[in-house]
């Protein structure tokens, strides 16, 4: 049995794991490195304008190893880590250097990238594009804790392959561009879209490092004027505050978003399931508030009234209560819009479809028609072979028929070639057999049934 005091001795063995002091640098070193990073000139400057160019043609050519290389070079964490690191020791002045160089960085990305845009050949928008103008609640995951990463592994002596990693991770460098985009093409969607992407990423990264600096507890930097100072610090504080209200708001919605799409989508899945109708699209989104479901079916039209009732009560059921919910269905060409791109490859992909069914059907059709016709020539061809080679007969018909066996599991079906005979005054069993070799042999009938004078065969009269 564990005892208490045992137990206390495990927990403080788990917690010792966590200890960062002995891997601590020294703070102004950690200081200095965080502080050559803030700056954006020389080298800094030349890297800042060679990732933005680079991330403008990942984005523009939806190249991902391109985006990737852009993020590694990019300088953008550095003023924003100062940012975090000035409030947690309260140096004013490393957060108005911090502030100017961050606020001058966005402005010279997205300036740079819409320059870039202006000009590309390619203006249509990637996927890689799109997927920077919405923020999730995953983006505030990663940026918190990938700011926390990034102000740990510069404090500590055993850094390794951190803060490359973390300028992936956080992507602060395609979400400015895709803005720039947007500048470039007046598109605003992509234009705010992506700047509330980046914002979200540098104050939670920010926001993380300031955390992370007071649980370590650099010292406060020095200053002469105090009263000056803790004015600043009121204010400075007051905004971050603000800023993390705005944030915590935002990241709530952006979960109630989530979890509403996660649901619809849920529910357009599992509810929406009829014989001879599918979904060839649906949306979900929340616009002023308001929640929408759109759905675009194709096949069979069903009953809208009932539909609408039926599926608005599913909804209710399941906690999506007041979700405005627009079924359209009777597809056709001319009443039915691509404004998705998702939705064209649907479309694209069922239509591909009943295209390759339509086309086997055509070719079996063909199959059996030719099939039917060549017979029909070779009897024409063959008749005055027969007339020769087997005086006694006076009537030929040919079949091709299949067998099935009826109230069994097997789906095998046989085919039997069958040729009628109409011999008024019989035939030998050695023209038989001759007969039984020359059908193949001149028909490519194999196997062939042979059946002499049969009853009641409607033969037609000459």
């Amino acid at each position: 049995m564990i005892t208490k005091q045992k137990l206390t001795g495990i927990i403080k063995k788990i917690v010792a794991n966590f200890d960062l002091r002995a891997d601590l640098l020294a703070q102004e070193n950690a200081e200095e490195e965080i502080r050559s990073g803030v700056s954006f000139r020389g080298s800094q400057l030349l890297v800042l304008i060679f990732a933005i160019i680079i991330a403008s043609v990942g984005l523009n050519t939806n190249s991902i190893p391109v985006i990737i290389g852009a993020m590694l070079i990019s300088p953008l964490m550095g003023p924003i880590i100062g940012i975090g690191l000035s409030i947690g020791i309260q140096d004013f002045s490393l957060l108005k250097q911090s502030l100017k160089n961050i606020t001058l960085a966005i402005l010279g990305s997205i300036v740079a990238s819409a320059l870039y845009f202006s000009v590309s050949p390619i203006y249509e928008g990637s996927s890689q594009l799109l997927a920077r103008t919405t923020p999730s609640i995953y983006d505030v995951i990663v940026a918190l804790f990938g700011g926390a990463a990034g102000i740990i592994s510069i404090a500590c002596k055993n850094k390794g392959n951190v803060l490359p990693g973390v300028a992936i991770a956080t992507s602060l460098m395609p979400p400015l561009c895709t803005a720039g985009y947007g500048l470039a093409t007046h598109q605003s969607q992509f234009f705010f879209g992506a700047l509330y992407l980046f914002l979200i990423n540098a104050i939670f990264i920010f926001f993380s490092s300031w955390i992370v600096i007071k649980l370590i507890g650099y010292k406060h930097t020095l200053t002469i004027d105090s009263k000056r100072s803790k004015w600043i610090q009121i204010i400075v504080y007051s905004l971050v505050s603000t800023t993390i209200l705005v944030s915590s708001y935002l990241t709530f919605n952006l979960i109630q978003k989530n979890n509403f799409i996660n649901s619809a989508q849920a529910f357009v899945k599992d509810q929406m399931i009829f014989p001879n109708t599918q979904v060839l699209s649906h949306n979900e989104y929340i616009k002023q508030g308001v929640r929408h479901i759109d759905v675009t079916l194709i096949g069979e039209s069903l009953p809208k009234d009932s539909l609408q009732v039926a599926m608005i009560a599913k909804l209710d059921s399941i906690g999506l209560g007041g979700t405005v919910l627009n079924i359209k269905q009777g597809f056709t060409m001319s009443n039915y819009t691509f404004d998705q791109e998702k939705s064209f490859h649907q479309f694209y992909s069922y239509m591909q479809k009943q295209i390759d069914t339509q086309t086997h059907i055509i070719d079996s059709l063909k199959q059996i028609t030719t099939s039917y016709d060549r017979s029909q020539e070779l009897l024409y061809e063959i008749s005055p072979e027969i007339q020769v080679l087997f005086p006694s007969i006076e009537r030929l018909a040919l079949a091709k028929t299949h067998i099935d066996n009826v109230g069994t599991d097997t789906n095998n079906v046989d085919t039997l070639n069958i040729i009628f005979i109409q011999a008024p005054e019989g035939i030998s069993n050695d023209q038989v057999n001759k007969l039984k070799e020359y059908i193949p042999l001149r028909m490519k009938y194999q196997n062939p049934h042979i059946i002499i004078n049969p009853k009641d065969f409607p033969w037609q009269k000459n």
